[in-house]
Formats: C-alpha cells, structure tokens, sequence
C-alpha cells in the first residue's frame, strides 16, 4: 500500500466557473457527471507539476461547474508517479482525489452564492464509473454520481 502522506501536492486554481442553468431540481434525483483532464507541464527530480482542468455537470441540466488550475507534487519520484497512475476504482489518476478535495470547497462556495446544487465531497470515491480508462495525459475521463441531494 503506497503511503500518500509522503507526497506533497500543493492545488492552485486559475479559473472558476460556475453556470445556472435551471431553477431548482424538484423531486426528482440528480446525476453528476465529472469530466478530468491531466496534463503534463514539467518534471525534475523531486517535482512534477500538472495542468488539470475539472468539469461537473448534471442531468437534468441544473448547473454546470468547470475548474481548471494547477498542481505541484513534492516528494520521491517513484511515490509521484504512482500519484499519476489510474485508479482503477474511479478511472481517474489518484492525484485527482486531492485535486478534488480542494476544487470542491470552492465549487461549494460557488452553489451557495448561486442557490444551487453542489456535488458531493466524495463524488469520485464514492462514483460509479460509466466508461473506461482514457489516458490520463489528455484525454478527459469521465465517472458519474448518482444522488438525490438537493439544497
């Protein structure tokens, strides 16, 4: 089991949009689609940094979520690669749980000041993957989240 304490991975997002597209969901539940782009910008011993770009949308169409950014990993360069590697439990490089984690702080705050839905914190561990593993250099990857949240 690899321990990801011993890679740093420090999150700066660059562009934020959040767009309403409908008023309200009603009672019927909400599916959440997450399509990540991860791209190589560069590498020295010890550092990688890494364009990504996070879209979440949902259907029915209530709003849409795009984040892009950037992402330093610090640590051995074995332990960062295997950041970079798929996770086969949610088709995305495991980078991307801790992409997520800081991207969903500022999607949050971006539905509270649009009075809509958000995705929940755990939607790529707890998402059902609906396609398989792209590359995880530049094609997008997609899972999907089913839930009845609404706020």
């Amino acid at each position: 089991m690899t321990n990801w304490v011993d890679v740093s991975v420090l999150v700066e997002i660059t562009s934020l949009l959040a767009t309403r597209l409908s008023e309200g969901v009603g009672s019927t539940g909400v599916r959440f689609d997450l399509s990540v782009k991860l791209e190589e910008k560069e590498r020295r011993s010890g550092r990688v940094v890494v364009l990504f770009g996070l879209t979440v949308k949902t259907k029915p169409n209530v709003v849409k979520y795009e984040v892009e950014g950037s992402a330093t990993l610090s640590g051995k360069d074995g332990l960062i690669d295997q950041m970079l590697k798929i996770d086969p439990k949610t088709n995305v490089p495991f980078v991307f749980h801790r992409v997520y984690q800081h991207a969903f702080t500022a999607i949050y705050t971006m539905a509270s000041f649009l009075g809509t839905i958000y995705p929940p914190p755990d939607l790529l561990s707890s998402g059902k993957q609906d396609l398989p593993t792209e590359s995880a250099k530049e094609q997008p990857t997609s899972v999907a989240q089913t839930s009845a949240q609404a706020k």
